[in-house]
């Protein structure tokens, strides 16, 4: 496995994951509670608005809401994280980016959350693994530096048609990449999932019993370019909405951001945003705060 996922990190920045071992019935159960979510009247979505989850930045946000590269995003979506309570240190603090969730008034919607936020920590931390092997470096080097106890954002997007009259220009997400380390993405059958490979994009598609995994910027940083945080955008085709369950897996919120030691390999070319890969410094928390004003601009300045 190291091997495989070491090429697809200097090459491409993109693997499926198979026989990971995620039920695929707490996967349909979430797929269709997220359905039943999205189908729901405005008001109803609205009663757990992201500006009611605070500085923990949780909750629903509407079409537009989300911007890529400071273009509104033609996605709706649900942000959840680990689910901490007011006697939490970081919480009794007011340290963004923790706190409680907001689930729906749905049965089952919460129960099903966590265990499908449970069941991807512990591929994310298998996944990892892979990673440093791949790279050289022993399999528990991520979880000894940096994930010991990792930052989990999880989100679920529901992205309308587009509609026939769609331009070249209109995406449903633009190109960007992930700022974090590793991003496990659940795809439903309406496809529209597309990588940049060279100056040529190509679909992602989904495939039975996978996930499509991507590697961050934060990844990309820490390597000093050797992986590649690789561009990617949507664009829904399909007559339907479209689902997509994204799991992000990164550093702890408190884990100082220092280079990993890749034995001297030398970096395979510039990054996609122009950043000096060696530029920052600091901890993981500082970078994430630094990227939130970015995507919602309103809740950035309440952070």
């Amino acid at each position: 496995m190291g091997a495989a996922i070491g090429r697809a990190c200097r090459e491409h920045g993109f693997f499926y994951a198979v026989g990971h071992g995620v039920d695929e019935t707490l996967q349909l159960r979430l797929e269709e509670l997220s359905r039943r979510f999205f189908a729901l009247p405005a008001d109803r979505k609205g009663a757990i608005r992201m500006e009611l989850g605070g500085r923990a930045w949780r909750g629903y946000f509407p079409v537009g809401a989300e911007l890529t590269l400071g273009r509104p995003d033609r996605k709706e979506g649900l942000y959840f994280g680990s689910d901490l309570g007011p006697e939490h240190p970081r919480v009794a603090a007011g340290v963004p980016l923790h706190g409680p969730n907001l689930y729906p008034d749905l049965a089952g919607f919460r129960e099903t959350v966590c265990a499908y936020q449970d069941a991807l920590t512990m591929l994310g931390h298998r996944l990892l693994e892979g990673v440093a092997l791949g790279l050289g470096m022993e399999a528990d080097t991520f979880a000894e530096r940096l994930t010991r106890d990792p930052t989990i954002l999880f989100r679920i997007f529901h992205y309308p048609p587009l509609g026939a009259g769609a331009g070249e220009d209109d995406w449903s997400v633009g190109e960007h990449t992930d700022y974090g380390l590793l991003t496990i993405l659940r795809q439903d059958e309406s496809g529209g999932l597309e990588v940049k490979v060279g100056a040529t994009w190509v679909d992602a598609p989904p495939l039975p019993g996978s996930f499509v995994c991507n590697l961050g910027d934060m990844l990309e940083r820490l390597t000093g370019g050797v992986v590649r945080s690789t561009p990617h955008r949507v664009r829904n085709r399909a007559a339907h909405g479209r689902l997509s369950l994204a799991f992000f897996f990164d550093p702890d919120f408190d884990a100082r951001v220092t280079p990993l030691d890749l034995g001297g390999e030398e970096a395979g070319g510039p990054t996609w945003d122009g950043v000096d890969p060696h530029a920052f410094r600091g901890t993981y928390g500082d970078y994430l705060l630094g990227k939130v004003s970015r995507v919602f601009p309103g809740l950035g300045r309440e952070l």
